[in-house]
């Protein structure tokens, strides 16, 4: 979906240097909350775990001068970052010290915010409706009204950048709150607050734009009037935090995952030891089909192999025993359904990959659109 949007992938370093985030600003608010700089034996340097991929695609971005032709420029990163949170803070997925952003940055000329803005709230929908989340806010974080000691940048860019957001955001039927004072502290954002299962929010996709950065770093463009200008930066996580999104999704989906998208697709359950050779021949054929399972090989009655794959939400149980090795077929079951049947290996492949081309034919249906 990436590359189909126009983004280049990349991947920036696990360590920075601590100029880095002094000049991005980050250190100045978040140096506390960052692991403590680490010092080389030799020389005078010092480096921090990376606490945010930003700084590092401005660094890529100024690597080489730039024309308005080629803007917007889209640098997207899976990018583990790390965070000190105190160990009280720490919860489960959803509070880690080392997470895993979807990250990504347009650079993009002012004229372009609007529609860069909101084909990126597209995406976050598209993931939404794929996953089937439902319940969800979409909440425009702009600047505390009354103090603004907090926040990096001029008056005049930060209402431009609020109203990019506003503007942008009027021309798409979402269900929106404005709170004032969630902003981040380079410029205002939109966050989709997300409901789980047990009625809790949870932010995950956020998309900010910000005309600050690109000052700090002194990003620039040629433009058509062959003069430098400043681009606007856009931040965009759909997912936010993936161990966020995950322990969310756990529970919106009660374990249940689309089959295209569970790790475990299937189970083969060989009812004794003796079947364990064609358990093997059984599960080469399916991995070797790109189908995804494992074997129960356990020393326990099928009964109970059978009930504990429902307990841990496996799609389908494939039961071997003499008959189906001398057929050479499997035994299906599967989970809410119960008994398929025996058919033969190649009929079972089959039946995973149309369903999983039915679930996959919704969601690019979804990117087209």
């Amino acid at each position: 979906m990436q590359e189909h949007r126009g983004y280049e992938q990349v991947i920036t370093p696990h360590i920075g240097s601590k100029k880095l985030y002094e000049t991005s600003g980050h250190y100045a608010k978040y140096g506390a909350d960052s692991f403590q700089p680490i010092h080389t034996p030799d020389e005078n340097e010092e480096f921090l775990l990376k606490p945010m991929n930003c700084p590092h695609h401005c660094e890529i971005f100024k690597a080489k001068p730039h024309s308005y032709r080629e803007l917007p420029i889209r640098y997207a990163e899976f990018g583990t970052v790390y965070r000190y949170e105190q160990s009280g803070e720490l919860h489960g997925l959803t509070r880690v010290r080392g997470f895993t952003q979807d990250d990504a940055h347009i650079f993009c000329t002012p004229e372009q915010v609007k529609e860069e803005f909101q084909n990126v709230i597209d995406i976050v929908l598209y993931i939404f409706k794929t996953l089937d989340f439902k319940k969800f806010t979409a909440q425009i974080s702009l600047r505390d009204q009354e103090d603004h000691s907090k926040y990096i940048g001029n008056e005049e860019n930060w209402e431009k950048a609020e109203n990019a957001i506003l503007e942008a955001v009027k021309e798409k039927d979402l269900n929106t709150v404005i709170e004032y004072g969630e902003a981040a502290f380079y410029g205002p954002k939109l966050d989709f607050m997300v409901e789980d299962a047990l009625g809790r929010e949870w932010q995950l996709g956020t998309i900010q734009v910000d005309y600050n950065l690109p000052e700090r770093f002194e990003l620039e463009y040629v433009g058509a009037d062959n003069q430098k200008h400043r681009p606007v930066m856009i931040h965009r996580a759909p997912f936010g935090s993936m161990e966020r999104f995950v322990a969310v999704l756990l529970e919106h989906c009660a374990g249940n995952f689309p089959l295209w998208l569970t790790s475990e697709q299937f189970a083969i359950l060989p009812i004794s030891e003796n079947f364990n050779e064609y358990a093997e021949k059984v599960s080469k054929v399916l991995k070797n089909s790109d189908i995804r399972g494992f074997i129960d090989d356990r020393n326990e009655k099928v009964g109970k192999k059978i009930r504990e794959a429902e307990i841990g939400k496996t799609p389908f149980m494939l039961i071997v025993g003499e008959n189906e090795m001398k057929s050479n077929t499997v035994s299906v079951r599967q989970k809410g359904k119960g008994d398929l049947g025996a058919m033969p290996i190649e009929e079972f492949v089959k039946i995973i990959n149309k369903l999983v081309e039915e679930e996959l034919s919704y969601t690019n249906d979804l990117l087209d659109s």
